[in-house]
């Protein structure tokens, strides 16, 4: 018998890493194999503290642009993608480089090229200032895209051509904000370029369904995740819009006991670049407290796989 509270953990499924964040990190431990420590990565790998921190361990060093690196060391770029000038510079130097950016990233990039090559304008849905925007404005020539984050930005934004545009997104986005952002802009501009498939990635998608599939049952959400990692961020959204309250957290020891109180039933998840072994712990934590029953919600398996660097595994 115990006399801690009853708790139903529905943890969803899938939750954490995705196959571009699964490669990033597997470029930068390939690349400290081939290389030797120290590997320099310019920018975060992926948003999240203990994956860095264990990567740093392993002789990694994290850099927040190219003169920081050395004439005689690699490095690697992070999954959010770079600017071309980056690589140009790389060359340049020299460098010995290797590009970790995600394939659905490049993809869009790619579509961003095609785009202009075209002569279309483009409309680029995201978030200012994340490292994927950075990122995927560096592919075009400045003023060639203009940023819309809201449906406000949608209805008001002033285009020279509205009969020559096309529009991308970012990839980690909200879905059902996207989708609300996408109409605002067919609706002003109906001869809008639509791209041919999906920016956001199926990953995104597929965990913030996950939390749509549990959220009717939970009295609480727990998303294990950094503050800084936009996936992350609108998982906890789509639980609040859903009416459940919702707390982004990196570690169990960041629970606010208080908030949390005594649910019935608890929702975890966790965004794309947080490690299984997190949302362990924030469940084991769970269970000094609470007499855990876990159920893994999962809703829809995943078996993507990218290809890694040809010039690390050849």
């Amino acid at each position: 018998m115990t006399d801690r509270p009853d708790l139903r953990i529905l943890t969803a499924a899938p939750r954490g890493f995705c196959a571009g964040v699964d490669r990033a990190i597997q470029i930068v431990e390939l690349a400290l194999e081939r290389f030797g420590a120290p590997v320099y990565v310019r920018h975060e790998i992926v948003h999240n503290r203990f994956v860095v921190e264990r990567l740093k361990d392993l002789g990694a060093i994290f850099v927040d642009e190219l003169d920081e690196v050395p004439d005689d060391r690699p490095v690697v770029f992070s999954a959010h993608g770079v600017p071309k000038s980056v690589p140009a510079n790389a060359r340049d130097r020299n460098l010995t480089f290797v590009d970790a950016t995600c394939p659905l990233v490049s993809k869009v990039h790619r579509q961003a090229e095609r785009l202009i090559d075209d002569g279309l304008h483009i409309l680029f849905i995201g978030h200012a200032g994340h490292p994927e925007v950075i990122g995927t404005f560096g592919q075009v020539p400045d003023g060639a895209m203009t940023l819309v984050e809201t449906v406000e930005d949608a209805q008001s934004i002033a285009v020279a051509d509205p009969g020559n545009l096309a529009f991308l997104t970012q990839t980690t986005l909200s879905v059902d904000d996207t989708a609300a952002i996408v109409e605002a802009l067919r609706q002003r501009f109906p001869e809008i370029r639509v791209p041919r498939s999906e920016d956001i990635c199926y990953a995104t998608s597929n965990r913030q369904a996950a939390v749509k599939a549990i959220a009717p049952e939970c009295d609480r959400m727990l998303v294990v995740g950094a503050p800084n990692s936009s996936n992350s961020l609108r998982l906890a959204e789509v639980a609040e819009r859903m009416g459940v309250p919702a707390r982004l957290i990196e570690r169990a020891s960041q629970i606010d006991w208080d908030w949390l109180g005594h649910p019935r039933c608890l929702g975890v998840t966790a965004g794309a670049s947080a490690p299984e072994v997190l949302v362990r712990e924030v469940v084991d934590a769970l269970r000094e407290r609470f007499d855990v029953t876990e159920e893994i919600a999962d809703h829809t398996p995943e078996r993507m796989v990218f290809k890694l660097p040809r010039e690390l595994v050849g």
